[in-house]
């Protein structure tokens, strides 16, 4: 694809949020369900992932369902003093980036004070061209169609031009129901009609953008 743009997601796909981070993210979640909403750890844990299989972020539902402060919930839930020691991140990402032609955009679920500090300590942050956290797009996470919209309004960017990069197979197919091609970052087996190409690291990025 000649001048494509690219959008990034953040965790899962430009570094490991999986051994240290999520797992906080997780247990900051459900301590703030059980304050918010007054109910006990079994309870709150039901709410925190019932609401982030049926709209794909727990955000959504407490804002849907319980009139939550999304600004309140996700500084609450995303407080990290010690960050620098949590994050894991391949440092070849770094020159995998700099090969791919075209524009470069992050598009994270999280919120941006967070998704700029994990930019700064990869060392990554100079890598983008712009970044879109879950309060730049008025609050609809991937894979709401309307986050996405929000984007390519903002920029004034055709679908079709945008090659999303992204850990999570239910985001790349808003991705590819809106005309983009799309790149999943997966390690298991499993195969979609929704995924132009998958790779196991965006380190293996540059061999592999010929086929988009």
């Amino acid at each position: 694809m000649k001048n494509p743009v690219w959008l990034f997601d953040l965790d899962n796909t430009l570094h490991d949020a999986t051994p240290h981070i999520f797992p906080r993210i997780n247990r900051a979640m459900r301590q703030y369900i059980e304050r918010h909403l007054a109910v006990d750890t079994d309870e709150a844990n039901r709410i925190r992932q019932d609401y982030w299989r049926r709209y794909g972020a727990t955000l959504l539902g407490l804002m849907r369902h319980h009139d939550t402060d999304p600004r309140h919930f996700l500084a609450e839930t995303h407080q990290f003093p010690d960050l620098a020691h949590l994050v894991v991140f391949e440092p070849p990402l770094r020159h995998a980036l700099r090969r791919l032609a075209g524009r470069k955009i992050v598009f994270s679920n999280g919120p941006r004070h967070y998704a700029e500090a994990v930019l700064d300590i990869t060392g990554l942050r100079h890598e983008f061209d712009a970044l879109y956290a879950v309060e730049d797009v008025r609050f609809q996470p991937k894979p709401s169609l309307a986050g996405f919209r929000r984007l390519l309004s903002a920029e004034r960017l055709d679908p079709r031009r945008c090659i999303m990069v992204e850990d999570s197979l239910e985001n790349l197919i808003s991705a590819k129901r809106l005309g983009m091609k799309t790149v999943w970052v997966s390690t298991g087996l499993r195969q979609s009609p929704f995924v132009d190409v998958k790779i196991s690291s965006v380190t293996q990025l540059p061999q592999r953008c010929a086929q988009l």
